[in-house]
């Protein structure tokens, strides 16, 4: 440490309890120099014959929220000595007092510590998994022995971070802390506890692991319901393996096997693609030119103009986040449904454990529902969510104008509308802004704000805070058709109907892209979202652009009544009360019939064309974007992609995949199927650059922010 610089690791004294304080902003990471601070205090500490019991605590907001991530798949220096064989050689009590977060190595070091306190809003978990490894310091022997295997399996395979009420009843919490100086109260109870003897060492705990007899297939049973989710994925399963050591072998037997683990897990592609999108989603929230103590107007109270599926899904989300919401439809009967629906959505989640009666009931309050545009002139920001169709959204726009207060934030839900002519109805174009929520709004984390041409630095600043306020990630995007997000999808979307014209089964490309990881195939999306969503927008689209070309196979279906699961059959059949997709003939003889009314020649494709055909479009109209200065960022499509559109997350994102491949072969192949198919696949400039100078897409920055 040089001289002056603050130290990460402080060690002090108060009436013979050492306390150990870990001061490493933001979050105390166990970044370098961390690890060795707390092992020099612990053994200066058990040195000093006044030091009679420990308390270790983080400064700040937390107490360690896990290891540095920046530090993984990189050389470094091992620690003198590890912390917790430091601990568990230990002849003096040490208490791990938590505020904050415990996450990953954090949590792993209060495991290894005597006993743990936390605050009643502090939260603990395991979360290594989401980024592709496992806990690799001792977290998958030492949670087992305390909790149990079946707890500690669920906990460290879902990587969830868990509220310290419960973890108190799981046992990884000892007591509470109720009053609001955690030192003062961890001092107090490591008072306590400094004469017990023997110290209560985790490691040499096993009545908890005795549950594995009464449940031997535990391990089993946790792979098979994981199979789906988490397929060409190798961290939950390994996961599962250190923790069956833990109940099998001795202690330092499943130590080494975790470490073994760990170090085939690091450099995996699975973690570096998981990596990439954990740093992806914080690099999201910086817009360049917007400086960082821009003063921003504070949002206390909410508006939401519709009451339809998405209207109450934007509710639920402001709602959640604490916003009182008033919830604008003019037809009461439209109201009415709204909020049964709400209801209904809330009450699923009760059902399921995820939420508490009490927290359902505070959530509807915050949720009132009016049928004036008067009773929402005083909130200081509405959302328009009401139908994708510029008419009404116009006469939307020139309505809230006339009644919301001059300082009101109006901002519209529209996934691909023209948000400067929405904005051009009003005598304040600065103050209008897109936020296009994601289906289902409540549930959906991507928030894609549209910046329109005289969209203010403060009401673009605004939106992207209020996403982050209410737990979404918000992402930049510029003015024009579809945005960044749906732009992007574009052309999956119509490469998707194309193949199918050209004698792909949709059952096939369903099947590609669930193998791929997707949750579930886009055939089988579109028949859960309706495909009557996007048949205007073709529409409206083919009226504009005499060249526009369309999905007739899927007009069809729309036209024959087939809209998707709301009406028992679209690109598949359902039965009563039952989603499960069934192929069904009659859509193989429409295929056909229209197939030949067009004149479309039908062949065989093979899985790798497919995935290519439906991606690779993707990737070249990201780089158009990019080009176009309508995105901030390759990084951003990749977001919007994990969260927007299912593509799967240890994949990285689209453009992160792509590189996987070389933008050198993607290059190529657009470049034939340009020559093949013509003008829709003509190749972005951007990856003809990237591609000659042997670049990486992810690394590419839109045209106004380089």
């Amino acid at each position: 440490m040089a001289d002056g610089e603050k130290p990460l690791v402080r060690f002090g004294l108060e009436d013979g309890v050492g306390v150990i304080t870990i001061d490493n902003p933001p979050v105390n990471a166990l970044g370098p120099g961390v690890r060795d601070g707390i092992v020099e205090a612990l053994e200066k500490a058990e040195a000093d014959a006044g030091v009679y019991a420990m308390v270790m605590i983080g400064a700040g907001r937390s107490f360690i929220a896990g290891a540095d991530i920046r530090q993984f798949g990189k050389p470094r220096a091992l620690p003198k000595r590890p912390i917790n064989d430091v601990l568990d050689g230990g002849t003096k009590p040490v208490v791990a007092a938590i505020h904050g977060y415990a996450l990953g190595g954090g949590l792993e070091i209060a495991l290894a510590c005597h006993y743990r306190i936390a605050v009643p809003d502090a939260k603990v978990g395991l979360p290594e998994v989401l980024i592709g490894i496992l806990p690799g310091g001792g977290g998958t022997q030492r949670l087992p022995r305390l909790i149990g295997p079946k707890a500690a399996m669920e906990m460290i395979v879902s990587g969830r971070y868990v509220p310290a009420v419960e973890a108190k009843k799981l046992g990884i919490i000892d007591a509470m802390v109720e009053g609001r100086d955690v030192r003062k109260e961890a001092i107090a109870y490591a008072r306590s506890v400094a004469d017990r003897r023997p110290l209560p060492r985790v490691r040499d705990k096993a009545d908890r692991l005795a549950e594995v007899e009464a449940d031997p297939g535990m391990f089993d049973a946790m792979r098979k319901s994981i199979a789906r989710k988490a397929r060409n994925q190798k961290a939950p399963y390994h996961c599962i393996a250190c923790i069956e050591a833990a109940v099998s072998q001795p202690f330092d037997e499943g130590l080494k096997l975790e470490r073994e683990l760990f170090a085939e897990l690091e450099n995996s592609d699975e973690a570096k693609a998981l990596r990439y999108a954990f740093f992806a989603e914080r690099e999201v929230a910086k817009v360049p030119w917007l400086p960082k103590d821009l003063p921003l107007p504070e949002v206390k109270t909410a508006a939401v103009v519709g009451a339809g599926t998405m209207g109450g899904g934007i509710a639920m989300s402001l709602a959640d986040a604490g916003l009182p919401v008033k919830l604008l439809d003019a037809s009461p009967e439209v109201l009415e449904r709204g909020l049964a629906r709400i209801r209904n959505n809330y009450a699923v989640s009760v059902s399921r454990g995820s939420l508490t009666q009490q927290e359902m009931d505070e959530r509807m309050t915050r949720i009132e529902p009016v049928e004036t545009y008067e009773a929402i002139a005083d909130c200081d920001v509405v959302i328009e969510a009401v139908f994708e169709q510029m008419p009404v959204k116009k006469e939307v726009f020139a309505k809230l104008d006339a009644a919301m207060k001059p300082s009101a934030l109006l901002f519209t839900n529209t996934s691909a509308l023209d948000i400067d002519e929405i904005a051009s109805v009003t005598k304040r174009p600065e103050a209008v802004a897109g936020t296009h929520f994601f289906v289902p709004a409540n549930v959906m984390k991507t928030f894609e704000v549209v910046n329109g041409a005289r969209t203010s630095p403060v009401t673009l600043g605004a939106a992207m805070k209020l996403g982050r306020d209410i737990g979404k990630i918000s992402a930049y995007a510029g003015n024009c058709d579809g945005f960044a997000a749906n732009r992007s999808r574009i052309p999956f979307n119509l490469e998707q109907g194309l193949m199918v014209e050209e004698g792909a089964l949709p059952e096939q490309i369903d099947k590609v892209m669930v193998d791929f990881g997707y949750p579930a195939g886009p055939f089988t999306v579109n028949d859960m979202s309706g495909l009557d969503i996007s048949y205007d927008t073709r529409k409206r689209r083919a009226a504009a652009d005499p060249n526009y070309r369309g999905l007739p196979i899927t007009d069809r279906l729309v036209e024959m009544g087939r809209l998707g699961q709301k009406t028992g059959k679209g690109w598949y059949r359902y039965e009563e009360g039952d989603r499960t997709p069934i192929v069904d003939p009659e859509v193989h003889r429409v295929i056909k019939d229209v197939a030949q009314e067009r004149g479309f020649q039908q062949r065989t494709f093979t899985d790798d064309e497919i995935l290519r055909r439906l991606l690779f479009s993707s990737v070249n109209e990201a780089c158009k974007i990019l080009e176009e200065g309508k995105a901030l960022r390759a990084s951003d499509v990749d977001v919007m992609w994990l969260n927007g559109f299912g593509f799967p997350r240890y994949r990285g994102g689209l453009m992160y995949w792509a590189d996987q491949i070389g933008a050198r072969e993607v290059y190529n192949q657009i470049a034939i199927w340009h020559q093949r198919y013509g003008a829709r696949w003509r190749p972005s400039t951007f990856l003809q650059e990237v591609a000659e100078r042997g670049g990486l897409l992810r690394e590419l920055k839109g045209r106004s922010a380089t």
